[in-house]
């Protein structure tokens, strides 16, 4: 028998102590949930991505009453920087969420986004930051591989 054993490492800030480059990032992603389109969970997701060039791009949870057709704020976000800016590298998301209109403490995204997470890193060729924030403590892995551990990166596709 063998055993894997995964290390990830998760820096845990204060929003007050968070690196500058991410406190817009952070006061953005802050407001969003009030934003989402979440009538039927009432729990509310917001996103918002940094490009390379300091550009951020929004998004929000979308549901829908097919529950398989709504769309993850993570994967509105990450869609619409693929769609609208595919030659910008992505440098960070930032996902808050709340329910009952209180802030969630620790939202971390679903598998399929983090899956997404990892194409749009593998894509550009840039670690992808993942700012997970709740209301006073931001989690940040400084790479999307670390929340998706033997993750499907087409490494067996045929070329």
């Amino acid at each position: 028998m063998k055993e894997l054993i995964f290390r990830t490492r998760i820096n845990i800030y204060h929003t007050s102590e968070l690196p500058s480059e991410y406190k817009e990032l952070e006061a953005i992603v802050r407001e969003l949930p009030r934003l989402a389109y979440a009538p039927y969970s009432h729990f509310n997701v917001g996103a918002a991505v940094l490009l390379e060039n300091g550009n951020i791009v929004t998004g929000t949870n979308q549901e829908n009453i097919a529950y398989p057709s709504g769309l993850c704020a993570e994967r509105v976000a990450l869609f619409s920087v693929g769609s609208l800016h595919p030659n910008i590298p992505a440098k960070a998301i930032a996902i808050a969420a709340e329910t009952g209109g209180k802030r969630v403490e620790m939202i971390t995204p679903c598998g399929a986004c983090r899956q997404v997470m990892l194409e749009t890193q593998n894509r550009s060729g840039v670690p992808l930051v993942v700012l997970l924030c709740g209301p006073e403590l931001v989690y940040v892995a400084e790479d999307a591989r670390a929340l998706l551990p033997l993750s499907f990166d087409g490494w067996n596709l045929p070329d």
